[in-house]
């Protein structure tokens, strides 16, 4: 019968598998501590080429700056494995030899000489601290065994990288570098290498900020260690080198914008930003520099925004994060505030891609009043007939109602909206005419995002902070309109440079200012090809600071960040398709006809946009159209009429400029622009040479109460003919009457009156009064 063959029992196999087993089951028991989504983790923000920005410690209050391998210096890993673990690459996580000498040395010394310790045993008394005890050592060879079944080479060493006791609350090897020598660990030389590498032995007593000395005798042990590896050359100027350190201090580049994504960050142990670290600097002490002229309180906020991918490289959310008496936690970066006339280039801008205006439309800077409303200048002065490009460059305000009266607010707050610019109102209040002058809320950030529109060919977007952050981008302006306001805040336009029609457009700076009701907010914000920049100055807490406007306090800064951040040469700029110079006249405001025009009383020289050449805006005092026939005497040149004159008449064309304009006209406009006197024979259509003159009042007057009752004011007009005239109070029309009803208002409400009196032949007079 045939033999069975039984298995043959072996003791050594059996009892390395049960080994083996049992290490398996204590493995699954008690794994090991590796650092997991529940351990402390400190946060490191950090610049575009890994500056740190602001770090934030862990629970257990210790700053860790993670590193990979790759970012470390391979002077230092070189250094690290020669003196620490040779072997780190060949052995299982244990070396036994190394032990065996270490255990040999303690009972020949009767002290530790050598801890016989691997880099991976290191790391497993990183994660789980044991006592210096024989129990203790065996739990530190089970854990590295366990680390090194569980992990790769690289991924302990990765460990060590981040993990290394530095000395005080500093861990791992990025943050003793950052700290101690205020570089990268990537940047390492063959001393400071050889130093880092020494400090986990004795972490307290070997910090070169406290014990150089000590420092530098153990550094100069690993680099004596290191003979045969490093060239000899190397050494020996490592070895001159002292141990020197930096005093230790958290880093604090913009705070604000840290704290900011901290919030937002959700288990990350490092944020990387686009902010560069050299341009945040600069914008820092540009703002620390300001604060001595500064009232107590006053803050200041800058961002600074690259355009081609609308990254941002520096911001400042306050003007000193250390003085809380100027409110240096309250990031005004963000914050909603009354923007004053920075609105004005997108109403211009908007107005051109409506087809309402060109750069050089007439535009009246003059009192006025619109629904009852009667916006004031910045100065309390008025300039008469103005271009759209005088009234953006001088930020007038009448003459930005007046276009957003055409415009419509709440179709211009829309449009904005469309283009990425969301304005705040109060609950339950709708977009009016005040909006242009700061009448709702919006942010730096938001105005830098949408002012990027005029470098971008029109399109805005949202100022990104990291790389994660998408590309928002809307379109908030035609390219054409985009490039011709851009140019009018660069130069004022063609009318303002001497610029032939179809050359380049030499490249600055395009900036405008604004200054909100009460001298709360002081803005300044600036474009260049490369960089779009915003500043902000006021108080956080609203509080007026009297004297504080843009253009006094937030442009001297602009400038002075342009000139520190934008060292780009001057470029040449075409305009886009449909943008063209073109002559224009006033004041009908289109396009000069060639030859002699009798109605083309003023050339002027305009950007305009698809070759439009809009009108100017209708009167809104006197019916009737702006262009005109009289009849004149071919002899005298006087006015007739074929009843009151018997000889040939020639017609000639006139112009009629708005009625709020004609009192506003030089001597030589008005002869050009009133028809011309009448010829005797027609009588009963004199004018007196004299001109209309009101009598009643005079300029200066104060006009007083008696007791609660108002004062009456009765007002006359001499020199005008029969018929009726047009008065006006501060710009806002006050009755058509006839000549001889006169003027009569009681005067309810104190302060400053213009009286204005107009005739049908632009004639007018007017005088200013005060009310007590």
């Amino acid at each position: 019968m045939p033999v069975r063959w039984l298995p043959t029992f072996h003791p050594l196999r059996h009892t390395l598998a049960a080994l083996l087993l049992g290490v398996l089951v204590v493995d699954q028991c008690l794994p090991p501590p590796l650092p997991g989504r529940d351990s402390p983790r400190a946060l490191l923000v950090v610049a575009r080429d890994g500056t740190p920005l602001r770090a934030f410690p862990d629970r257990d209050h210790v700053w860790r700056h993670p590193i990979t391998l790759d970012e470390v210096s391979p002077l230092y890993r070189e250094a690290l494995l020669a003196y620490e673990d040779r072997y780190f690459r060949w052995h299982p996580g244990v070396n036994p030899a190394a032990l065996l000498r270490a255990a040999g040395q303690w009972i020949r010394h009767g002290r530790i000489v050598s801890g016989g310790s691997t880099l991976t045993m290191q790391v497993a008394r990183i994660l789980e601290p044991v006592p210096r005890s024989l129990p203790g050592k065996l739990r530190q060879i089970l854990r590295a065994l366990q680390l090194e079944a569980r992990l790769s080479k690289d991924e302990i060493l990765t460990l060590y990288l981040n993990y290394a006791p530095m000395g005080g609350v500093l861990e791992g090897v990025e943050a003793a570098s950052r700290a101690y020598l205020g570089k990268p660990a990537r940047r390492l030389s063959h001393a400071e290498a050889a130093l880092l590498v020494v400090l986990p032995q004795a972490p307290s007593l070997l910090r070169p900020d406290r014990h150089a000395d000590t420092a530098r005798r153990a550094r100069d042990k690993v680099l004596q260690r290191l003979r045969g590896r490093w060239p000899d050359s190397d050494i020996a100027d490592a070895l001159q080198e002292p141990a020197y350190a930096q005093t230790l201090r958290e880093p604090l580049l913009a705070p604000l914008l840290a704290e900011r994504l901290r919030t937002a960050a959700a288990g990350q142990t490092r944020i990387d930003t686009f902010i560069d670290a050299q341009a945040q600097q600069t914008v820092e002490l540009l703002l620390a520099d300001r604060l001595s002229v500064l009232p107590a309180r006053v803050s200041m906020a800058a961002l600074v925004v690259d355009n081609a991918r609308l990254e941002v490289r520096a911001y400042a959310g306050s003007a000193d994060f250390g003085d809380m008496q100027r409110f240096s936690h309250v990031d005004m970066v963000r914050a909603s505030r009354s923007p004053g006339s920075t609105l004005k280039p997108f109403l211009y801008g908007l107005a051109l891609d409506e087809g309402l205006i060109h750069s050089e439309s007439l535009l009246a800077d003059v009192p006025q009043s619109f629904g009852g409303y009667q916006p004031g200048n910045f100065q309390q002065s008025f300039h008469g007939p103005v271009s759209v490009s005088e009234a953006l460059t001088k930020s007038l305000n009448v003459p930005a109602v007046e276009v957003l009266d055409r415009l419509d607010p709440v179709r211009f707050v829309s449009l904005l909206r469309r283009g990425g610019l969301k304005l705040d109102f109060p609950k339950g209040a709708t977009p009016n005419l005040s909006v242009i002058l700061g009448g709702a809320g919006t942010s730096l950030e938001q105005l830098v995002g949408a002012y990027s529109a005029f470098a971008r060919e029109g399109v805005a977007g949202k100022p990104r902070y990291t790389a994660e952050a998408p590309l928002e981008e809307q379109r908030m302006l035609s390219a054409g309109a985009a490039f011709i306001i851009r140019d009018l805040l660069e130069s004022g336009g063609p009318t303002a440079r001497a610029v032939e029609s179809g050359a380049g457009v030499r490249r600055g700076i395009a900036w405008k200012t604004g200054t909100s009701f009460g001298f709360r907010d002081a803005w300044s914000i600036g474009v260049s090809d490369r960089l779009t920049i915003g500043v902000w100055v006021g108080r956080p807490d609203g509080t007026p600071n009297p004297g504080f406007f843009g253009a006094n306090i937030a442009a001297p800064l602009l400038v002075d960040l342009f000139n520190a951040l934008d060292g780009s040469p001057p470029v040449h700029r075409e305009p886009p398709p449909g943008v063209a110079q073109q002559r224009i006249c006033w004041p009908l405001g289109t396009a000069a006809a060639p030859g002699d025009d009798p109605t083309c009383q003023q050339r002027r020289l305009a950007w305009t946009l698809d070759g439009a050449s809009p009108p100017t805006f209708p009167d809104r005092l006197r019916s009737g159209e702006a262009r005109y026939r009289i009849l004149v005497d071919p002899q005298s040149g006087r006015r007739a009429l074929p009843e009151c004159f018997r000889g040939p008449l020639e017609s000639r064309e006139m112009a009629r400029w708005p009625t709020v304009l004609e009192p506003w006209l030089s001597k030589e406009l008005r002869q050009q622009a009133i028809p011309p006197a009448w010829l005797e024979n027609c009588a009963d259509r004199v004018q007196p040479d004299s001109g209309l003159r009101i009598v009643g009042a005079g300029n200066g007057d104060v006009l007083k109460g008696a007791g609660a009752m108002p004062p009456l004011l009765r007002l006359e007009v001499r020199g005008a003919a029969d018929g009726e005239v047009i008065w006006l109070v501060n710009g806002q029309p006050a009755g058509r009457k006839p000549v001889k009803a006169g003027f009569e208002r009681r005067m309810d409400t104190p302060g400053r009156y213009d009286i204005t009196v107009l005739d049908d032949q632009g004639r007018y007079d007017r005088i200013s009064l005060s009310v007590r």
